[in-house]
């Protein structure tokens, strides 16, 4: 399949506000397996900006005006056609339930909506490996939004402490180093086999899926991220009437 841009779009992805990412997260999202980049598909997406959702607004302290914002313009994609609509950040799944509960299409607002499906893959002697670009943001209220109740068996890791990744968030003015930074997620999901038994990884940040491929050369273990499952709901409505 090919990325045919006279094909109508089926998936929209609701973004944060133009210009707002810090420098070396604005360098991320211009790799390939990044959300906002549309080559990252096979097939043609839509984007469309959010007034007032940044790394503030969605990260660190999630906005109810911001969601009320966002929920505008899912209805705004659905009335245009598009089939199923999702969201630049993972950590859009505080907002999972009302983005879900405002449109008529199906919404995934983050890739750890695939969670509780890795679960039930694994034994129960296994865990799942999240990783976040946050821990200390992601809470137990982002976790029960897409359906994660059962904590057992996961285990969770954030990025704050590596030294390019944290540059996003202390330096956002400063350029990151891509290939340190990619050392320094795979270093992450390395050491996380240490001290539990990941039987597969769920990356809540769509920044990360670029680092998939080598996640799953350095441990040998499934990687589930934003890509992964942004194909699979797409072959779920690509030629629904």
């Amino acid at each position: 399949m090919t990325n045919d841009p006279l094909q109508k779009p089926l998936i929209g992805i609701l973004c944060w506000e133009e210009g707002c990412s810090p420098r070396g997260l604005a360098q991320l999202e211009r790799l390939p397996g990044n959300s906002t980049n549309p080559e990252t598909f096979d097939f043609p997406v839509s984007y469309r900006r959010v007034k007032g959702a940044t790394i503030h607004t969605i990260l660190e302290n999630p906005c109810r005006e911001v969601l009320r914002t966002m929920i505008g313009e899912a209805r705004r994609m659905e009335a245009q056609g598009i089939r199923a609509i999702t969201t630049s950040c993972g950590f859009n799944a505080v907002f999972q339930r009302e983005l879900a509960d405002a449109v008529r299409v199906p919404v995934f607002a983050s890739s750890l909506i695939q969670v509780p499906m890795v679960q039930s893959m694994l034994g129960k002697e296994r865990s799942v490996g999240i990783i976040t670009a946050k821990k200390a943001s992601l809470t137990e209220k982002h976790l029960r939004a897409v359906g994660i109740h059962n904590r057992e068996g996961l285990h969770i890791e954030g990025l704050e402490a590596c030294t390019q990744w944290s540059k996003i968030f202390s330096a956002p003015d400063e350029e990151i180093d891509i290939p340190a930074v990619e050392a320094e997620v795979i270093g992450v999901a390395r050491s996380m086999m240490e001290t539990a038994d990941i039987g597969a990884y769920v990356l809540e940040c769509t920044d990360l899926p670029p680092f998939a491929d080598g996640i799953r050369q350095a441990t040998g273990r499934p990687v589930f991220d934003f890509v992964t499952l942004t194909h699979a709901i797409y072959q779920t409505i690509e030629g629904a009437a």
